[in-house]
């Protein structure tokens, strides 16, 4: 999924036999054009499919990338029996190397759908000069594709030309005319079929789609669908907040499958019946990396595999299905987690049967243990002066939380949080809560949430109302502090955070302990919807799932990386 630059793969077995090839690979001539269709492979109906890239590290630029890791990588796939890959670029230093290893290790067996990534000539935002630049770069690419394709012939299977181009999302905003041309010049100098790939709306020729893509179905022998229920999920496209995990993933294959149909559907009647399908992206993460609460775990990717591989052996189904992706890429960030494998090379509950003498990451990923939509309970307007979200000493008259609330990390940070006697307040003797930060390259956060249930904390939305906590740190510039109000579940979640310095409400950073107050109203001020929701995410003061937010995030702080501990507790509200 280029929007987000992430590059995202999978294996599925399809029911297509060799008797059956010129069916199965399409053939005949594109209507338009009169061009021989060049049919795909046997390959694409009979092998497991996964997209790779081999990056291990938070930082893909920086990253060395050896010919010992990725041969340890094709192993594993060639062992699991995922002998058709996707490759995302041509460069020297993954595309070439990874080609040239599977050239010298025959029996690894893999065959490669190449890639060449085109960087955007079209975006409003570039100036003329940065657009020839990129001209020159897309042209060294399908240079270097073309060279590849050619060297290893009996390998590269196919070649895409061009990543989530011209969906109306792009982060690589292309022109049809543009990659029709590359398409067509890479296509007269090898032999092997060649397309390009892209999102389901823009070859579905949806409604709200600039483009139209009657000018690349006359350039490509196949048409290669991204599908990501997922995602999807995040924008509320399809009903997932079912009753049961059982019906959400039934749900979600009956959106890709929906997707594809809707592509099959315009290419029927455009007259391309001949061009085959292929789901060149799909998958389902394992772990919560981008506000997926009920929806990403494990057991939720098992089971959306699982009805790939149903899909993939019905009538009608795609010709080849590529997973997305063979191995977690920490440097993706929000978009990481949707690996077979996670990053340290240990399979998933996914696929854990196909590695019997590895200990998978989690042994067990049952229907039961698969996460879906729970309303949080709320339970009316708390009317006490004080409400503490987190405390040992009682306070007469004070409200608590419905529901006992814990502290977690924010997904894609490792920052701990044991709670400690030594980390109590003087004015709270008792426990008190100590954060030691491992930020990730963007920093580092922590919530104080209730799982199940919110509060509806509007009373305090008043002139006197006060957020209050007791710090002790030496942890140097600024703070976010503050509370989050909706549900990344629901499309409305948004961040209520307001940056502090030492000598601000209280707060100094003196290694000391010290009671802090924030006005409510100073913290409103700042909020925002949060990452990765709409606009239309507002304030809901009545909805408050993360009772108190503690977090640096360097792009609003201008902090660098640190890990001083910071000491917290007596936390409550007060009006």
């Amino acid at each position: 999924m280029q929007k987000k630059l992430t590059f995202w793969m999978s294996g599925v077995l399809l029911a297509c036999t060799t008797a059956a090839l010129v069916a199965c690979g399409g053939g005949g001539v594109v209507p338009s054009t009169g061009v021989a269709q060049r049919a795909l492979s046997a390959d694409f109906s009979t092998r497991k499919a996964a997209s790779y890239s081999p990056f291990r590290t938070g930082n893909r630029d920086t990253e060395t990338v050896t010919d010992d890791h990725v041969l340890q990588d094709l192993q594993l796939l060639s062992d699991g029996g995922f002998k058709l890959i996707r490759l995302f670029d041509s460069s020297d230093n993954v595309a070439a190397r990874v080609l040239r290893l599977i050239a010298a290790n025959p029996s690894l067996d893999i065959k490669v759908m190449l890639g060449a990534y085109i960087v955007s000539e079209s975006s409003p935002y570039l100036s003329e000069t940065q657009r020839a630049s990129n001209r020159v770069l897309n042209q060294a690419e399908v240079a270097r594709a073309v060279v590849l394709a050619n060297t290893y012939r009996s390998i590269v299977a196919a070649v895409s030309v061009g990543n989530e181009t011209m969906v109306s999302w792009s982060f690589v905003p292309s022109s049809t005319a543009v990659i029709a041309g590359y398409l067509n010049s890479a296509r007269s100098q090898i032999t092997q079929p060649v397309t390009t790939d892209d999102n389901w709306a823009f070859f579905a020729g949806v409604s709200t789609e600039p483009n139209d893509p009657k000018p690349i179905l006359n350039a490509v022998d196949f048409v290669s669908v991204h599908t990501y229920p997922l995602a999807d999920s995040l924008y509320n496209t399809w009903d997932w907040r079912q009753a049961s995990a059982v019906a959400m993933m039934d749900g979600a294959i009956a959106k890709a499958k929906a997707d594809v149909n809707a592509v099959r559907a315009n290419l029927d009647g455009r007259g391309f019946a001949n061009l085959p399908i292929v789901v060149g992206e799909t998958g389902w993460k394992a772990t919560i990396t981008n506000g997926e609460s009920s929806r990403a775990s494990p057991a939720n990717q098992r089971m959306y595999y699982d009805r790939l591989l149903t899909w993939a052996g019905s009538a009608g189904a795609p010709k080849s299905i590529i997973y997305f992706e063979a191995f977690d890429e920490p440097w993706k960030g929000a978009d990481d987690g949707w690996g077979l494998f996670n990053v340290s090379r240990t399979p998933r509950c996914v696929i854990k049967n196909l590695y019997p003498l590895i200990t998978p990451e989690t042994s067990s990923c049952t229907d039961a243990q698969a996460l879906y939509y729970i309303a949080p309970t709320s339970h009316g307007a708390v009317t006490a002066n004080r409400y503490t979200a987190y405390a040992d000493t009682v306070t007469p008259g004070e409200a608590r939380p419905v529901e006992t609330a814990r502290f977690d990390a924010w997904n894609g940070t490792t920052a701990s949080y044991p709670q400690s006697s030594g980390a109590a307040a003087p004015s709270d003797a008792g426990n008190g809560i100590t954060i030691t930060p491992s930020p990730e390259v963007w920093g580092w956060g922590l919530i104080l949430d209730m799982p199940n249930s919110t509060e509806d904390l509007s009373n305090f939305n008043v002139p006197s109302g006060r957020l209050n906590f007791s710090i002790k740190t030496t942890y140097a510039g600024k703070l976010e502090i503050g509370f989050y109000t909706g549900s990344a579940a629901t499309s409305t979640g948004y961040d209520v955070y307001l940056p502090i310095s030492s000598g601000q409400y209280g707060y100094v950073n003196d290694g000391a302990w010290h009671d802090v107050s924030i006005p409510i109203s100073a913290i409103v001020a700042r909020g925002a919807p949060a990452y990765g929701m709409p606009n239309s995410a507002a304030l809901n003061m009545a909805q408050i799932p993360s009772l108190f937010v503690i977090a640096d995030r360097y792009a609003v702080t201008g902090n660098t990386t640190q890990t001083t501990s910071i000491k917290l507790d007596a936390i409550y509200w007060s009006k």
